[in-house]
Order: C-alpha cells, then sequence, then structure tokens
C-alpha cells in the first residue's frame, strides 16, 4: 500500500513488516536459476529502494548467504522471501508489498535461464479460486490466517493466539 509515509508491506504471517520512505527504483523480473530457488517460483518479481530508506517495522529478516555477493532476506516463522541484497542495493519481492499492482515491472533479467513454458502461462484457461469448490470443498470454509494487506496494531489477533 502507498501510504503518505511511503510504501508497506511484509511477510505471509505477519511476524514481519516494513516501510519505504522514498521513491522505488525499478521494478523487474528475475528468471535466473537462484531467484527461481530462492522464490520458489518459475521467476522472482523484485524492485529496488536503493535511493528510498527501508524501514523494519516489526521484526528483522533472516538471512541467507545464496552467492558470495549476494545474500536474501526471509521470514524465520513462515518462509517468505523478502530481500535480494547485493553490493549496488537492496531489492524487496514486490509480491510483499501491501499494494502489488502499484509496481509494474519493467524489465527481465536472466532469461538465459527462463522456463519454455512462461510465456505461455497468459494463455492457459483462467479460473476463480472458487470454481474448484466440487474437487475441494474444504475452500467454502477455508480462512485465511495470512497477514492483511495493512498495517496493524497486534498481530496476530488476540483471538488467534493460544
Amino acid at each position: 500500500m502507498v501510504t503518505i509515509n511511503g510504501y508497506t508491506g511484509g511477510c505471509q504471517c505477519g511476524a514481519l513488516r516494513f516501510r519505504v520512505d522514498g521513491a522505488l527504483g525499478d521494478a523487474s523480473v528475475c528468471h535466473c536459476r537462484m531467484c527461481q530457488k530462492a522464490s520458489g517460483s518459475f521467476y522472482m518479481p523484485l524492485v529496488s529502494v536503493r535511493q528510498a530508506k527501508l524501514l523494519w517495522t516489526r521484526g528483522q529478516p533472516k538471512h541467507f548467504q545464496s552467492s558470495n555477493h549476494v545474500r536474501r532476506g526471509f521470514c524465520a516463522d513462515c518462509g517468505t522471501p523478502l530481500t535480494y541484497e547485493a553490493p549496488d542495493g537492496v531489492a524487496l519481492a514486490i509480491a510483499t508489498f501491501d499494494d502489488p499492482a502499484s509496481i509494474a515491472p519493467v524489465i527481465q533479467w536472466g532469461t538465459e535461464a527462463k522456463l519454455p513454458y512462461v510465456d505461455g502461462i497468459c494463455d492457459l484457461p483462467e479460473q476463480d479460486t472458487m470454481a474448484d469448490i466440487t474437487a475441494a470443498p474444504f475452500l467454502d470454509t477455508l480462512v485465511s490466517y495470512q497477514h492483511p494487506d495493512h498495517e496493524t496494531g497486534q498481530w496476530p489477533p488476540e483471538e488467534r493466539q493460544q
């Protein structure tokens, strides 16, 4: 979410929250094999915070040194990948922002490792999540425990704390 104070975001479980004050840099998609493994996905959408100020407002990420030059920050509680930290600056995973739709990638990197079917994904049939309710009836009673896409005073909510 873009607020008066900047951009906000965090991990899936809410243990880590951040705010970025200032302008974001270029947003990109990286297809390199390290980003594939770090994200557990076909590619990793990232945005540079090089010229802005990154503040961790709840918790601090754990780190994995993925190469001699790069370390990656993640939530030790839920595993959400959050940062790519290199000598030239820090980038954040776009989907961890509260309003990821406002951060559109402008370039693709690491295309030598792009999986051969990625470009065809947009041509696959589309279905809403609830369209699968007959095959997965548990969806009808699903309750998300993910942190909402906005700041919270306390997390998890009192009713979930045991």
